[in-house]
């Protein structure tokens, strides 16, 4: 589904503050495949899935999604195959709509659009319904303005907007970083429900070592913009909680 062959992404090459972020790295991720990526602050995660998204383009080296060659498009080019969450639960929404005119742009994400917004009754039904699976109640609030809500709400319904649309790809950036511990319960429930319901390849960013143990069928630690250990599905079943802190140790 994704590939980077031999990618590198150097910011300001040349100059006294040249970084190299992502050195080399060659990675196959399967179609279905749930990614989990760990590593240390600068270890080029980031990078990685900016890459991914095409909000950052690689210096060199090759990316597919597909089958096909996506190294140059940028991200709203990728937007039929991706939807991404972000760390910060602000992005992704529109503060000032409701939450029903919300669901209706991201149902339209990657449609031409036109002049009416297109809201009927089976479209706030079928909002209703999606809502409810997170059992938070806000299926009965959806013409409260987006922004009035909390950050694990908004970062809950931001999940469910990004397959209201077609996407084979679903790109997690921390997504629970900024959320209280019973929000980001919430989050990552409804994101594992998803991937699996819908059938989605996935990459979660991510510093909570326990979210890495429990979610995902494949583990990746990165450190200085490469790939320092890949641990497969079948290895993961045996991998225990405490080797992943040894990682950090």
């Amino acid at each position: 589904m994704i590939t980077f062959s031999n990618i590198h992404k150097t910011y300001n090459p040349g100059k006294p503050n040249q970084v190299n972020a992502v050195n080399g790295i060659t990675l196959d991720i399967k179609d279905q495949e749930f990614l989990v990526i760990v590593g240390s602050n600068g270890s080029g995660k980031t990078t990685l899935l900016d890459m991914v998204a095409g909000s950052v383009l690689p210096t060199s080296g090759s990316i597919t999604i597909d089958g096909g060659d996506v190294t140059r498009l940028r991200d709203y080019q990728r937007s039929k195959w991706i939807a991404r969450v972000f760390q910060n639960p602000l992005s992704g929404t529109a503060s000032e709509l409701s939450i029903l005119d919300n669901f209706r742009l991201a149902a339209i994400r990657t449609r031409s659009k036109g002049l009416g917004i297109g809201i009927n009754d089976t479209f706030k039904n079928q909002v209703k319904e999606k809502i409810s699976t997170l059992g938070l109640g806000l299926e009965n609030k959806i013409y409260q303005q987006m922004g009035t809500l909390s950050g694990g709400q908004r970062q809950a319904l931001t999940l469910l907007m990004s397959v209201m649309d077609s996407c084979k790809v679903l790109l997690l950036d921390e997504p629970t970083a900024a959320l209280d511990p019973r929000s980001a319960d919430v989050v990552m429930r409804t994101a594992d429900e998803l991937i699996r319901d819908y059938r989605l390849t996935s990459i979660l960013i991510t510093h909570n070592l326990k979210d890495a143990f429990t979610y995902g069928n494949r583990i990746i630690l990165m450190g200085e913009g490469q790939v320092k250990k890949d641990i497969s599905a079948d290895d993961k079943k045996n991998l225990k909680q405490a080797d992943l802190f040894d990682w950090f140790s």
